[in-house]
C-alpha cells in the first residue's frame, strides 16, 4: 500500500512529510526534489513570502547513499520566516506578555470560520495555520520522489495555465505539439505569448483594484499503460482518485477530465473516441481523439489523462470584505494576512504533484514488488501481452 501525510503550520518550524510503499532502489537526491519546490515557489502574483522562502526538502529517513530502502521515507522542509514567529507559534506554554498573534475576524471564503466551529478555536490562528496553502510545499516534495518512480515506466506529467480571470485561449491547442517547455518558462506558465501578456495584465490589474484573481490550470500525463484503475467499485475509479486529489489543494473548485464540461454541449456522435486498429498490427488499438481525458469507466485507456482544474480567486485581500468576528459575533472588516494576487500558475506544479501521487498509488496497487527492479518486471510483462485484444 502506498500512502502519504504531511505536518506543520504556516509560520512553524517547518513541515514533514511521511511516504510509505515507495520501494526500494529509485535513485533520489535532495537537488531533484528541490526542482519542483523551486517550480512551485515562482509565478506572476506571488505574495512576499515566497521572497523569505527557499525551499529545500532534507532526507531523514528511507534512503541511504541516495537510493530508496523500501522503508518509509520522511522530509523535512525548515520554514525560515519561523524566526519572526517563534513566540507567537510556540508549542510552549506563554504568558501574555508574548503577542500571540491572534486574530477572530474571520475571511469570507476562507476555511477559519468553519474550521473555528467545527474545533471550537477562538483564535482564527489556529485553522489558517495549517489551512494555509504553505501545507501544499510538503505535497510538492513528496510528488517529486512520485515522479522519480514514474519515469521508471516512462511516464511524465506537464502543466499550462488555460485562463486567468475571463481571458482564454480561443483555440484549442493539441497537447502532443504543445510548446511545454515555453510555458516552463512563462511567469504565468502559458505556451502563448499573446496570452502570456494577457494574463499578466489582468494580474497587474487585480493587484491594482486591490482584490485577487482565479483561473484554470491543466495537468497532463503521458505514456500510461491501459487497465490502470477500475470498473469495479467506485473508490477504485482512477477519475475519482485524482478528482479528489485535484479538489484538496486550497481554493479548487471544480475538476474535469478531458472535454468533460464541453461534451455535454454536444452530441453524442462527437464526444465518443472512437477506436480503430494499428496500422501496422490490427490487434493493438488506438483512439481517434481523447476527449474523455484518458480515462474510460475510470480505467486507463492508453491516451494521455488530460485534467483540468478550476481555482477560485485567493480569500485573503489588502481591501477586504465585510465580516464578522468569531467571538462576538459584531460586524468587522475581514482579516488581512499576507498572500498571493494569483495563485493559478504555481498551483500548476501542485496539481502535478497531487497526479504524481494519484498515478504512483494505483501503479504499486496494479504491479506491487518491494524493489523497483521487480516492478519493472511486471509492467514489462504486463504491457507486452496486454496491448493485444485479449492478451497471449
Amino acid at each position: 500500500m502506498f500512502r502519504f501525510l504531511t505536518a506543520g503550520e504556516s509560520h512553524g518550524p517547518g513541515l514533514s512529510v511521511l511516504l510509505d510503499g515507495i520501494p526500494a532502489g529509485l535513485d533520489i537526491s535532495e537537488d531533484t526534489i528541490k526542482v519542483d519546490l523551486q517550480r512551485r515557489q515562482k509565478g506572476f502574483g506571488r505574495g512576499g513570502r515566497m521572497k523569505i522562502e527557499k525551499d529545500h526538502a532534507v532526507i531523514r529517513s528511507g534512503i541511504r547513499h541516495g537510493v530508496s530502502l523500501g522503508s518509509p521515507i520522511s522530509l523535512w522542509i525548515e520554514n525560515l520566516d519561523h524566526k519572526n514567529w517563534e513566540s507567537a507559534m510556540s508549542p510552549y506554554p506563554v504568558d501574555d506578555s508574548v503577542d500571540k498573534k491572534e486574530f477572530s475576524n474571520t475571511v469570507p471564503g476562507h476555511a477559519d470560520f468553519a474550521g473555528a466551529l467545527k474545533y471550537k478555536q477562538h483564535d482564527l490562528r489556529n485553522v489558517l495555520e495549517r489551512a494555509s496553502a504553505r501545507e501544499t510545499t510538503a505535497r510538492v516534495a513528496a510528488g517529486a520522489i512520485c515522479k522519480i518512480f514514474l519515469s521508471k515506466f516512462g511516464i511524465y506529467i506537464k502543466s499550462k495555465v488555460l485562463s486567468i480571470g475571463g481571458i482564454e485561449s480561443e483555440i484549442e491547442e493539441d497537447i502532443n505539439n504543445a510548446d511545454w517547455q515555453y510555458a516552463e518558462n512563462s511567469e504565468v506558465r502559458t505556451t502563448s505569448p499573446e496570452l502570456e501578456k494577457k494574463f499578466i495584465d489582468a494580474i497587474l490589474k487585480s493587484k491594482k483594484d486591490r482584490t485577487t484573481i482565479g483561473g484554470v490550470f491543466q495537468v497532463v500525463a503521458f505514456n500510461l499503460p491501459v487497465g490502470l484503475g477500475s470498473f469495479s467499485q467506485w473508490d477504485r475509479k482512477l477519475d475519482g482518485k485524482i478528482a479528489q486529489a485535484m479538489m484538496s489543494i486550497n481554493a479548487v473548485k471544480g475538476v474535469e477530465i478531458g472535454n468533460g464540461f464541453k461534451n455535454t454541449k454536444k452530441p453524442g456522435r462527437d464526444v465518443q473516441d472512437v477506436i480503430v486498429p494499428d496500422k501496422k498490427d490490427k490487434r493493438n488499438f488506438k483512439h481517434l481523439t481523447n476527449h474523455a481525458g484518458g480515462l474510460e469507466g475510470g480505467v486507463t485507456n492508453g491516451e494521455p489523462i488530460i485534467v483540468n482544474v478550476a481555482i477560485k480567486p485567493i480569500a485573503t485581500m489588502t481591501s477586504p470584505l465585510p465580516s464578522v468576528d468569531i467571538n462576538t459575533g459584531e460586524k468587522v472588516p475581514a482579516q488581512y494576512n499576507r498572500s498571493d494576487i494569483c495563485q493559478v500558475p504555481p498551483a500548476c506544479v501542485i496539481g502535478e504533484a497531487m497526479l504524481a501521487i494519484s498515478l504512483t498509488d494505483v501503479l504499486l496497487e496494479k504491479f506491487g514488488g518491494d524493489h523497483i527492479d521487480e516492478i519493472i518486471s511486471n509492467v514489462s510483462s504486463y504491457t507486452s501481452t496486454h496491448n493485444e485484444f485479449g492478451g497471449k
